[in-house]
């Protein structure tokens, strides 16, 4: 009733009651109702100043409405028109309303559109009843149209063919991201079998989820798929009312869009390009965007676009723009809101202007029965389709080539005219490839018996140009009248209108499809002269097909490549041939350059896309051996990554796959895979690993793949991830698995699996003999499913681990011996006992972690357990068992059979269910290892393996090759280790915990760290400790314990025997207590331990255990260290006791040092990182009066001491060390004083201080009182040449000093080394002291003055040549000998003239000159007092020249050096002037013995000199001429001097080139030397005929014991004629004859000469080919007295070397081997007898392992005063490694030992540190290249420095000799 007053109100406006508009306002207002904040909001925007509060409060909303009308009503006519325009423009108001609300009420032009934008002009609203009119007059023209273009003529863009064609709907597929909410499977299959006009599932192309926003689908097809045809079809069934939600349907090509060059609009587009409207355009339009929602616009050939758009643009919606530009404005909703946009492409680049959200369908083609569908529609008779079908069965290619549409109705083209006549597979045999296929089409249409070649050619040549050009259309005048009609006449051309803009229109022309237009184009390229074969060879190239959006566009020619290949087969040989009216061997070089650029394209990296392309291309050309050179150039692994692949893809790669012998892994990632592609891989055996990892994989394609995999007889790991299989898709694969048995690895991850479905895969691992993997992960699984699982890896003999965890469900088995299929061949293998207990023997790992397993679960499982096989592990980790859970488990464990861990962790468990879990696991005997720590949740046991097992794995791991650390995983077979860390624990549950670990099985470690113990508990638990039974180590760290609890810790080491070492930490709050097990776990546990000496590893000597005690970051007060020691007093056995303070007081360390004598058993007391005051040195000194058995005392920088303590057998010199110390002049007195106390000091150091010139001189002072009998260092002292002169001066009161050595340079060293009787001989060694010209008077003094100096050294010390003349003219000894030695830069320089010049300076008598320049270094003796020689005089007299300065100089000499002995030039350049001074010189010396003339150069004038001189030294007795750089002339003429030399005993011409004459002369002098007792001749140019007339000269030389002929060539010849001189040399003590082509002939003589030189002490035959014969005869005879040998290189064999050792047993005097880089294998020397004075054995490179090393390693032992072994380059892994650490210990002389590249491993190098700190005196062993981790490399070598893991030595070599 409210209603109709309200309304009654509203009608009372004059205007409404003329015009009668009640029934009007009614509708009006049920409008307005269904929107009523809209009206309100207008309301407010027209009434601005109108109260609105209570007359809009109607509680009713109709009456609202109704009054807020009135409102605006009453406002004026103006108001209410333009409210009137509003509503029609703003609201979706009907058109029968629309229409009179504007006629009655609202005039003028309409309101501005929401599409139009602000810079477009209004256009004039028309009548929605006349525009409504011209839309539907416009609507049926657009259906009329496309009815009469489609009319009595199948679906296509043109009339290809004249034959009879039949539409078979492709298979479509859409992608993951947008398929339709009512599409189950993703794939539109279309009924094959329905009627043409009836396929209605089509229309679910536009049923996407898009149902807002831009509506837009891409239809991606390969070329030939059908995409246009579709396109059309579409048009088709909507011209015939079968699409009725579409009002119009638009298609273009943007074939033809390319034409177009200007821009355009919508409309222009719409009605200027496809169908104008008859009238009212404009209304037309306006119409389509108000129903945009039924408009269809289809644009096809998107890959087809020139010019690609940008995906960003600015200008206005409606502005006019390029084709592709409207195209995109239509995607993105920027144009008609609403509609529907289709494109079609081919798979590819997409250009980037489509939304990212467009729907994607994959058009497939055909399957088999689409293919006899199609066949059976092309053929119209019965006959003809049955015989059809039966020839593409039996040919499987042509088959696969028909799953493209275009390539199925060329076969069914082809086969319409070769069927009749032909016998049955004859036909399909003339169509093996696509492009004979074509051929024969061009033949079928082609008249019979005539072949149009020139026809056909121009139409090559048309097609040719286009693809380079980019073009499909033509017009007109690019075609030849004649080609263009001939083209027609076959179908094989089209013509059809071309808008190339508004109002302008063209015939065009076009190929019936592209891939036409491509197989003419390779025609033309094969055919025409005017193409040659590297013209031919560009055009073969492959193309990638990536899926990505980028601004590139696809190109037109993707099948010109394929189409060249198939040309390029022998079968089209003769239709080229008589295409291009060429004989067959013209045709035959062009098909040889394709294929030979298929060649090469196959040798080159390809990706996935163009592998595939390139197999197409391999097939078509059917020649096997290109096909099996293309399939063993395919890598092993072929990834397949994000582009589409269709059936005939991997049709076409099986094919080529089936000509490879090597197994491959096909991996499919990402790509779009046709639903029955996996069918094209049936029975490809070469296929081992084959992946599908794709979201487009469904039901369908796993029942393609079912139907593939048992014939693939070599697959072994298959893989279908990540995709969209149901239980369907699950069944059918669980089918096909039990027929693939060689199966190894299934992967069916990330398919969210059911339970069912899990299950049923499950159910076929027994069925798989081989497998090795199954992963199921990302399944959405159950607990009792899991449980299930459990149980299937209980009973299934070949799991071997399940692991479940989150996401994770992984299956790991191991295939036994036998087969399961020779097991189900044979019953009564079943059911054997011996099979059963394989199965008990095997091991399982059970993990399933974070799976909500509650306690009922757990029941369930340990009896699954109790029946099942032995556990490697079992992981529940992250469960909710919580206590009694957790305590079910711990019970059930000791009869799970558990090898490995139990993981409970992360399970709620509490600190009372801990001691419960701990009490049912105390007393299993296989425990192993049991870990708590509440706070990090964290709970888990670790077995040792059963006994049994035990013992096989102690066999598995004696000592392998190579050693590695255990993991955690794997724990030590050792006595059980507690851990119980981090639990709350505190005193009054010690009580407890012991009683349950006093049940506990020889409990090994218990680590208590981190609880709340305190004082009371660590007091509490050393009474206990002894009823818990024999530890191996105790951890009591983070317990909050002071130094209190220390003292009751400390007292165990008189309660626990098993107490050895206690370490406590203040700070970090580290309390270890530990044994001696030092056990392989401390390594895993990434720790590797202090190296102590002392140490018991590896049964090293039978010394007595060392205890230790440490104290760390601890306040040590007087009172403290008197309880300690105190305590310490009752400890036995020897003690180490190390302390670790910030700062110890004078008081402190008093009193330490006080209790020391009390202290009987202590051997090490270290005091480190501490702050002494500088008095400590001082008491420090005094210790060896408090305490006799100190032994060394070592101070460093006021913060580290260390002292050690003698045994009572032990009675070396104490040693003290004050280095850093900051000692001045003031504490020299006293320190002297408190040192001299002390009875026997062998070294003292006092490096590093502040002692000064001063200082210096007083130690010096009070030296004499104090008992050095080794060494004082004081370098870095600060001191200068002031104190190198003291040092000089006070020598002579120095009687017991040896040598001195002062370096002021960068060492600052200052070394004096004593002796314990006074000294007869000193030498004193100045380095760099940088003496002013002042100091040397000073200096010659005090060396004159110094008794027993023989030896003076400067080296660069500023000396120069006037300074060092005048030392030599101020140094006058007493008596005796000195040599001085200058070694000075300028040196180098003077030249030998000068030298000899300052010689002739000296005050005494020159004995002996030696100069090298290239050492910079002068030496000269003199003898004190100077005496004259007598006939020195004469000679002076008699040939010197008083007239020059030659003459003076050699006046001089001859005085100086009249008694001169030894004359020794090296590495000179000997000028004439020199040689002639020397030749004055050696005329006058006739005391002269040795002359040596080394590595220098001499002029052939000074060589004359030379000669003469030494002519008349007819007294020499050693003369060395060797490596100097003369020729073969110089050589001859200097042995001429050699002449009349009756009385030399040695002569080295090494180096020297010794030819025919120069040889002879040689042997001719030698003929006379009867006393030569050396003679040196290597590398001296001499082959067997020399050696030959050397060994005849020797036969004099009785006295000979040196013979040295190293690397020259005198062969087996030259040893032979040695051979028979040997013997008659009785004194020979050394033979060389290393490097000289010595075979086993001339070895084998030599071998039975040796014998016989009794006195042999050195033999060298190393380099030469000798062999085992040679080794077998040295050991039948080798000389008693032999001291070296050397047999390197000389291709020795076990047995030689063997034989050869045997007999080394016999040479007691034997002191250095050389056995490197012979093949000793078993052969290596181990020595029964020892050889007690060998000092080197080399045997590098020699083949050593482990075995064989062992009795090496024992003869060490036997070898006292081995210095050096070298063994690198070898086999030798850690058991050598432990070998040689135990006898490390043993040799005390033993300085170097070389281990390099061998394969030792870091617990190898972890034994020989252990070996090391035994107290051996090796400097360094070397490990460079050993597998050892740089990290474990670095921490090894901190620990123990003398490891050398360095690429280069830098440690010192062992001198020779020492």
């Amino acid at each position: 009733m409210m209603h109709q007053e309200a309304r009654a109100g509203l009608l009372m406006d004059p205007i409404s009651l003329q015009l009668d508009t009640e029934n009007l306002c009614g509708c009006l207002v049920r409008l307005l109702s269904k929107d009523p904040e809209w009206l309100s909001a207008k309301v407010k925007f027209f009434l601005p100043n109108m109260d609105l509060g209570s007359g809009d409060q109607s509680p009713d909303p109709t009456q609202r409405v109704i009054q807020q009308l009135n409102k605006l009503h009453t406002q004026g006519q103006t108001t209410w028109q333009e409210f009137i325009h509003c509503v029609c423009m703003e609201l979706d108001v009907p058109l029968d309303l629309e229409v009179p609300l504007l006629s009655t009420w609202g005039h003028g032009d309409g309101l501005k559109r929401p599409h139009q934008s602000c810079g477009s002009s209004p256009r004039p609203k028309q009548c929605k009843k006349q525009q409504q009119e011209l839309a539907k007059r416009y609507l049926q023209l657009l259906r009329t149209s496309a009815q009469q273009r489609y009319a009595d003529r199948t679906p296509g863009p043109g009339q290809p063919l004249a034959f009879p064609q039949a539409y078979i709907p492709p298979i479509l597929q859409w992608s993951r991201a947008s398929a339709p909410f009512d599409t189950q499977e993703g794939a539109i299959t279309g009924d094959p079998k329905a009627e043409d006009g009836t396929d209605v599932n089509i229309r679910d192309l536009f049923n996407t989820k898009a149902n807002r926003g831009p509506r837009v689908t891409v239809l991606l097809g390969k070329a030939g798929m059908g995409k246009t045809t579709l396109a059309h079809r579409l048009c088709q069934k909507w011209a015939d009312g079968q699409l009725d939600r579409f009002q119009a349907l638009f298609l273009f090509e943007f074939r033809q869009l390319n034409l177009i060059t200007g821009f355009l609009t919508l409309p222009q587009l719409l009605f200027d390009l496809y169908l104008r409207p008859e009238a009212g355009p404009e209304a037309v339009f306006q119409y389509l965007e108000e129903n945009a929602n039924g408009i269809l616009l289809i644009f096809d050939g998107l890959d087809e676009i020139f010019h690609p758009c940008s995906s960003k643009e600015t200008a206005g919606p409606e502005d006019p723009a390029s084709a592709l530009t409207l195209f995109s404005r239509l995607c993105r909703g920027t144009l008609l809101p609403g509609c529907w946009v289709m494109a079609t492409s081919r798979p590819g680049k997409l250009p980037a202007c489509l939304p990212t959200e467009a729907a994607t369908v994959h058009m497939w083609g055909f399957d088999g029965p689409r293919v006899e569908e199609y066949v059976s529609r092309f053929f119209s008779d019965q006959p003809s389709q049955e015989a059809a079908v039966a020839e593409l069965r039996t040919n499987r290619r042509l088959w696969s080539m028909c799953a493209v549409p275009a390539l199925c109705r060329v076969a069914c083209l082809c086969l319409y005219r070769l069927l009749p006549g032909s016998s049955p597979g004859q036909s399909a045999a003339l169509l093996p490839t696509m492009t004979q296929n074509y051929v024969q089409m061009v033949l079928t249409l082609s008249p019979r018996g005539f072949l149009p070649a020139e026809s056909l050619l121009g139409l090559g040549e048309v097609a040719l140009r286009g693809l380079e050009t980019g073009k499909v259309i033509f017009s007109a005048g690019d075609i030849p009248p004649p080609v263009m009609a001939f083209g027609a006449a076959l179908g094989l051309m089209t013509s059809f209108c071309v808008c190339t803009g508004p109002g302008h229109q063209e015939t065009g022309y076009a190929f019936t499809h592209v891939s036409l237009q491509e197989f003419f184009a390779a025609l033309h390229l094969m055919a025409s002269p005017q193409v040659d074969k590297d013209t031919l060879s560009q055009h073969v190239t492959l193309t990638s097909r990536w899926v990505q959006r980028t601004k590139a566009r696809l190109g037109l020619l993707d099948h010109l490549p394929t189409f060249l290949a198939g040309l390029a087969s022998c079968a089209c040989r003769p239709f080229l041939s008589l295409l291009a009216q060429q004989d067959e061997a013209w045709v035959g070089t062009k098909q040889a350059a394709v294929v030979q650029a298929l060649r090469k394209l196959a040798t080159r990296r390809l990706t996935g896309p163009k592998v595939v392309e390139l197999c197409h291309c391999v097939g078509e050309t059917q020649a096997p051996e290109l096909a099996g050179f293309t399939a063993q150039s395919l890598p092993h692994q072929m990834p397949f990554h994000n582009f589409l692949l269709t059936y005939a893809d991997l049709a076409a790669l099986t094919n080529i796959l089936g000509h490879r012998d090597a197994p491959i892994h096909l991996d499919f990632e990402g790509c779009p895979l046709e639903p029955r592609c996996p069918e094209a891989l049936a029975g490809c055996g070469q296929v081992e690993n084959l992946s599908f990892k794709s979201r487009k994989c469904g039901d369908a394609f796993a029942e393609a793949l079912s139907r593939s995999l048992p014939t693939m007889g070599s697959l072994k790991k298959l893989g279908l991830a990540g995709s969209k299989i149901t239980a369907q898709g699950i069944s059918h694969l669980v089918q096909a698995l039990p027929l693939c048995p060689q199966l190894e690895e299934i992967s069916f991850r990330d398919n969210q699996l059911k339970d069912w479905e899990v299950l049923n895969v499950v159910e076929v691992l027994p069925c798989l003999p081989r497998l090795r993997k199954l992963e199921l992960s990302l399944s959405n699984v159950s607990a009792s499913t899991l449980l299930s699982l459990t149980n299937v890896a209980v009973t299934c003999p070949t799991v071997r681990m399940l692991q479940v965890r989150k996401a994770d469900l992984i299956f790991l088995l191991s295939p036994p011996t036998e087969t399961a299929t020779e097991l189900q061949g044979d019953p009564d293998l079943q059911g054997n006992a011996n099979q059963r207990k394989e199965a008990q023997r095997r091991s399982l790992a059970l993990r399933l972690q974070k799976c909500q397993l509650g306690v009922h679960d757990v029941e369930v499982l340990i009896a699954q357990l109790r029946e099942g096989p032995h556990l490697d592990e079992v992981d529940l980790s992250g469960n909710r068992l919580e206590d009694e859970g957790c305590q079910l488990m711990a019970e059930a464990a000791p009869q799970l059979h558990i090898a490995g861990k139990l993981d409970l962790s992360s399970n709620g468990l509490s600190l009372a269910g801990v001691c419960r879990v701990l009490s049912a696991v105390s007393t299993c005997r296989t425990l192993a290892e049991f870990h708590v720590s509440l706070l990090h949740k964290t709970v888990v046991l670790k077995f040792a393996p059963e006994p049994e097992e035990q013992e096989v794995t102690q066999k598995r791991a004696a000592f392998p090759d190579s050693l590695t650390f255990q993991t955690p995983s794997d724990p030590p077979l050792c006595a059980p280790r507690i851990r119980l860390t981090h639990c709350a624990l505190q005193a009054q549950h010690l009580e407890h915990l012991c009683k349950a670990l006093g049940g506990s099985c020889c409990l090994c470690h218990l680590d208590l760290s981190g609880n709340a113990l305190g004082d009371k508990g660590a007091a509490l638990l050393a009474q206990l400790l002894p009823g818990v039974g024999a530890l191996q180590s105790l951890n009591l760290s983070e317990n909050g314990l002071s130094l209190d609890a220390v003292f009751s810790l400390t007292q165990c080491f008189s309660t626990l025997p098993w107490l050895l070492h206690l370490d406590f930490s203040s700070e970090s709050q580290r309390v270890i207590l530990r044994g001696d097990g030092r056990d392989r776990d401390l390594l895993a546990a990434g720790s590797l331990p202090e190296f102590q000496a002392g140490a018991q590893f590896l049964g090293f000597g039978q010394r007595r255990i060392s205890r230790s005690f440490c104290l760390r970051e601890c306040q040590l007060e007087p009172l403290s260290l008197s309880r300690l020691c105190e305590t310490l007093e009752k400890c036995p056995g020897p003690l180490e006791v190390k302390l670790s303070c910030n700062v110890l007081s004078d008081q402190s360390l008093e009193t330490l040092l006080h209790h020391l004598p009390r202290l009987p058993e202590l051997s090490l007391l270290q005091l480190t990182q501490m702050e002494l005051s500088p008095r400590s040195p001082l008491l420090l000194a005094d210790i060896f009066s408090l305490c006799p058995r100190v032994q060394k005392v070592d101070l460093r920088s006021l913060h580290h001491a260390t002292l050690h303590f003698r045994s009572s057998e032990e009675q070396e010199g104490g040693c003290c060390g004050f280095t850093g110390c900051g000692l001045s002049q003031e504490h020299v007195e006293p320190l002297c004083w408190l040192l001299s106390k002390c009875e026997d000091l062998s070294q003292l150091d006092l490096s590093a201080n502040l002692l000064g010139d001063a200082g210096l001189r007083c130690l010096l002072e009070c030296l004499p009182q104090v008992p050095i009998s080794g060494s004082l260092d004081l370098s870095h002292n600060g001191i200068s040449q002031e104190s190198v002169l003291c040092l000089v001066e006070t020598l002579p009161s120095c009687p017991r000093v040896r040598e001195a050595s002062v370096n002021l340079g960068s060492k600052q060293s200052f070394w004096i080394h004593f002796s314990r009787q006074e000294e007869a001989r000193k030498t004193l060694r100045l380095s760099e002291c940088s003496f002013e010209p002042e100091h040397v008077p000073r200096l010659a003094t005090g060396l004159s003055q110094a008794l027993w100096l023989t030896e003076l050294t400067l080296t660069q010390c500023f000396v120069g040549l006037e300074q060092l003349t005048i030392l030599l003219g101020l140094l006058k000894c007493p008596e005796g000998l000195l040599t001085l030695r200058v070694e000075e830069p300028w040196v180098g320089k003077a030249g030998v003239l000068t030298l000899l010049e300052v010689c002739a300076q000296a005050s005494g008598n020159v004995t002996e000159i030696s100069i090298s320049e290239t050492q910079q270094q002068l030496c000269i003796q003199l003898e004190f007092p100077h005496q004259e020689n007598p006939e020195a005089v004469a000679l002076r007299l008699a040939h010197c020249d008083l007239g020059t300065h030659h003459s003076l100089l050699a006046r001089q000499l001859m005085e100086t050096c009249a008694r001169l002995r030894q004359l020794s030039l090296s590495q000179v350049n000997l000028c004439e002037a020199s040689a002639l001074l020397l030749q004055s010189l050696l005329l006058s010396l006739s005391e002269l013995k040795n002359f040596r003339l080394t590595s220098s150069c001499v002029s052939s004038n000074g060589l004359a000199h030379l000669t003469s001189g030494l002519s008349h030294c007819h007294h020499l007795e050693e003369l060395d001429l060797s490596n100097n750089q003369l020729g073969e002339e110089g050589t001859k003429v200097l042995t001429g001097s050699l002449e009349d030399k009756c009385w030399l005993k040695r002569l080295d011409l090494s180096h020297l080139p010794l030819g025919g004459s120069t040889l002879a002369a040689l042997t001719q002098g030698l003929s006379h030397m009867t006393l030569l007792q050396s003679l040196r001749l290597s590398r001296s140019d001499i082959g067997d005929v020399g050696c030959c007339h050397l060994s005849k000269a020797l036969r004099a030389a009785t006295s000979l014991e040196e013979l040295g002929l190293s690397h020259n060539q005198i062969g087996d010849t030259g040893a032979q004629n040695l051979a028979a001189v040997l013997p008659g040399l009785p004194e020979l003590r050394k033979i060389d004859l290393s490097a000289n082509g010595i075979g086993p002939a001339g070895g084998a003589r030599l071998a039975e000469c040796l014998p016989l030189c009794r006195r042999l002490e050195e033999l060298m035959l190393g380099c030469n080919a000798l062999g085992d014969p040679t080794a077998l005869g040295l050991a039948r005879g080798l000389p008693r007295h032999l001291r070296v040998l050397h047999l390197p290189s000389s291709h020795l064999g076990p047995e030689g070397a063997l034989s050869l050792v045997q007999a080394l047993d016999r040479c007691p005097h034997m002191e250095e081997i050389r056995l490197a880089e012979n093949n000793l294998a078993g052969g290596v020397p181990h020595f029964r007898l020892g050889l007690p004075l060998l000092r080197q054995i080399d045997l590098v490179s020699c083949e050593i392992d482990n075995q064989t090393a062992k009795p090496l390693t024992a003869s060490f032992v036997l070898c006292p005063a081995l210095e050096e072994i070298m063994l690198s380059w070898n086999l030798l892994g850690d058991e050598a490694a432990a070998e040689l650490a135990r006898v490390l210990p043993r040799m005390g002389r033993l300085k170097r030992v070389d281990l390099e590249k061998n394969r030792i491993t870091a617990y190898g190098a972890w034994l020989l540190a252990e070996g090391l700190a035994q107290g051996s005196g090796i400097q360094v062993i070397r490990l460079w290249n050993n597998p050892i981790p740089p990290d474990m490399a670095q921490r090894l070598q901190s620990q123990e420095p003398r490891l050398d893991f360095a690429f280069f030595d830098n440690q010192p070599q062992v001198p020779q000799g020492t």
